[in-house]
């Protein structure tokens, strides 16, 4: 079988369930309706079927031709908390819900993978799991599924992502890398307390404005005067509340933030290192504090044979022009990063860019949209992955 051929046949199809899904999204652990067309689809396909899989998820086994090792594709099926901008005949429906990552791309890109592979199982020396998974957004849907099982009864010996990216190449290119691939994350949350009064005598309060405009400051000392200048970092505290007038010294602020590292022991680090300083300035101020610091996820490290897989499988349908090394990883987070600490794994990028379709807003921006040339493309290269991963000895 051709499968670049065959899913360009199938295109239509498949950009129709992205546009059925678009109009009709759904938050994390909320995929009730996508998880059932998911399901119903997949059983049509003769698939062996789970579901609710950590509340929302669906599996779908398909058992080659002959006997051989099991490879795992997996796709995220959350939307977001986003109202939509967009004027697509295929808008969100829900107020307040906007498909804004791709999501529903990825969904349909791995209905359409499993159709043709479905179609291709006789030559199949082995098995596949597709794992459609919830809540990639948030709170997490990968590390629930695992737990579950979702790797084992075939066990999984091999996991491949894809997401699809607006802010690099045209419609249809593969990117890939090896090693760490996003960002280890941390989330803070920090109350600073002081005592309130009356903003023309400062003397007799204690400011927690001024002690928290010190703390946000002090913070960034971390990247720039303790961690190593080629170790990347990124601190980011996104809000900030307090006060109640002009003329009224705060007694208390309140801050949130995201953290991203990509090294490990550094990710593992932060909480102290945040505590030690907030403690210094606030002490030094005569302030009190909480601080509030949860350990994200880590950083998916991209298997380096799992890697050169995907990136031989790509050339072989579209080209050594269209596939492309990007040695940067993302200082996004993304839960697949549970799949590669458990088996070899890769997570690979499929551009979706057009300034003529104006699909140029990056993940999560109320106007975001991909270009849908990029989905046969999305579903050929997953079924390459599969058919040369399965016939490697």
């Amino acid at each position: 079988m051709n499968f670049l051929e065959r899913a360009n046949q199938l295109k239509e199809e498949f950009v129709r369930i992205r546009r059925d899904f678009h109009r009709n999204p759904e938050l994390g652990m909320e995929e009730y309706r996508t998880s059932d067309i998911v399901a119903k689809y997949l059983e049509s396909l003769g698939l062996e079927v789970q579901t609710n899989v950590a509340n929302t998820g669906v599996v779908g086994l398909l058992r080659g031709g002959s006997e051989g090792k099991t490879i795992g594709l997996r796709a995220d099926m959350d939307a977001l908390p986003i109202k939509e901008q967009t004027n697509l005949e295929y808008a969100s429906v829900k107020e307040g819900k906007m498909h804004a990552c791709g999501h529903d791309g990825h969904t349909a890109i791995l209905m359409g993978a499993a159709k043709i592979l479905a179609e291709y199982k006789e030559n199949l020396k082995g098995n596949v799991k597709f794992i459609f998974q919830p809540a990639e957004e948030g709170p997490g849907g990968a590390l629930p599924m695992i737990n579950e099982g979702v790797l084992e009864n075939p066990k999984v010996s091999a996991m491949f992502g894809l997401h699809i990216n607006t802010t690099s190449g045209p419609a249809g290119q593969i990117e890939y890398g090896k090693g760490p691939r996003s960002a280890g994350t941390g989330t803070a949350k920090i109350r600073v307390k002081g005592f309130g009064g009356h903003g023309a005598h400062p003397h007799k309060s204690v400011d927690a404005i001024m002690a928290s405009a010190h703390v946000l400051t002090a913070l960034q000392t971390i990247i720039s005067r303790e961690i190593d200048p080629l170790e990347p970092v990124v601190i980011t505290m996104g809000t900030i509340n307090g006060g109640y007038r002009h003329n009224v010294i705060a007694d208390e602020v309140e801050m949130t933030g995201t953290i991203r590292t990509l090294n490990e022991d550094i990710r593992k680090s932060m909480p102290y290192r945040f505590d030690r300083i907030i403690k210094g300035v606030c002490e030094s101020l005569r302030c009190e504090y909480e601080l509030d610091y949860s350990l994200g996820i880590p950083s998916i490290e991209n298997d380096e044979n799992m890697t050169y897989l995907v990136r031989d499988a790509a050339i072989e349908l579209i080209g050594e022009d269209n596939v492309i090394h990007e040695p940067k990883p993302s200082m996004g987070g993304e839960d697949f990063c549970y799949f590669s600490q458990v088996v070899p794994a890769s997570f690979f990028r499929l551009s979706a860019r057009s300034e003529a379709k104006d699909c140029i807003y990056p993940g999560h921006h109320p106007k975001y949209n991909f270009d849908e040339d990029c989905i046969p493309i999305g579903m050929a290269v997953f079924s390459n992955i599969v058919k040369t991963y399965l016939d490697k000895k």
